[in-house]
């Protein structure tokens, strides 16, 4: 049976995709990340056999009319597998219950459109239900331009239902994935309490060209690179993904109420 092989953008090489599954994703040569569909994120971060997916069965259909737009969904589903760009669940991370969101640059390019703002939306909705922490990994080129405004609305909608979790008092976490762009970066993916990046990823809203363009001005080598967002304030930390799961957990418990001593109950 051949191997499937998966060449590094970074550095040109081809690497048999059980050879990735075993090293992160990770390039063996030159350490580059390679994008992960979210089954394979959901895999490596979450416990095994903790999942229990949210709202597997919604999906999306064509509201505007757009032209051939039911076709690329079609074509976007057998593609991944999905029935949209992301996917959300409970489950536990070293044994911390949370909730998860995961994109998936397969579908689409993870493009947000009224099914991403949905299931993302019912997904705080839920952990502020059940005071759980929000983990979440966000990936996408933008709204999705075949739903119009119906897609722009979901950046205000996941916003609200992300203030509302946060005025309970809940924690949560985004990490940044390559690429993280346009309406996801100006509204949920940058309003984590801890908002983290994968090394190397592209975060920005507009792209470098189109900012070049409409300012007149070249930017700076590594523009938009998680590296450059952490040396301006624009995320709190870089995680390699080997540490990711180790992490993430260490966060949960330091952003996390639990009863101290004194406020449990003594037995009568």
């Amino acid at each position: 049976m051949e191997r499937i092989m998966h060449k590094c953008r970074k550095c040109g090489r081809e690497t048999p995709e059980d050879v990735l599954k075993s090293n992160w994703w990770i390039c063996p040569g030159c350490g580059g990340y390679f994008r992960m569909s979210a089954r394979e994120r959901i895999r490596l971060v979450i416990d095994e056999g903790s999942l229990r997916e949210l709202d597997p069965a919604i999906e999306g259909g064509n509201p505007l009319a757009f032209p051939d737009y039911i076709e690329k969904l079609d074509k976007a589903r057998d593609a991944s597998g999905e029935r949209d760009a992301v996917i959300t669940g409970t489950g536990e991370i070293g044994g911390r219950k949370c909730v998860f969101f995961v994109m998936d640059s397969g579908f689409m390019m993870g493009s947000m459109g009224t099914v991403v703002g949905e299931k993302i939306t019912r997904a705080f909705e839920y952990a502020k239900e059940h005071k759980l922490p929000v983990i979440g990994f966000a990936c996408s080129g933008g709204a999705r331009m075949q739903e119009g405004i119906l897609s722009l609305m979901q950046m205000a909608k996941i916003s609200a239902a992300c203030r509302w979790h946060s005025e309970a008092g809940l924690f949560y976490m985004v990490v940044l994935t390559d690429p993280t762009t346009g309406g996801v970066t100006a509204s949920f993916a940058m309003e984590g309490d801890v908002i983290a990046a994968e090394p190397g990823a592209l975060i920005g809203f507009a792209g470098q060209r189109v900012i070049e363009q409409t300012t007149g001005q070249t930017l700076p080598e590594g523009f938009q690179k998680a590296e450059f967002q952490l040396e301006h304030g624009f995320a709190d930390m870089i995680i390699g993904r080997r540490r990711m799961k180790e992490t993430i957990a260490n966060l949960i418990d330091l952003n996390t109420a639990r009863p101290r001593p004194a406020d449990r109950k003594k037995p009568v």
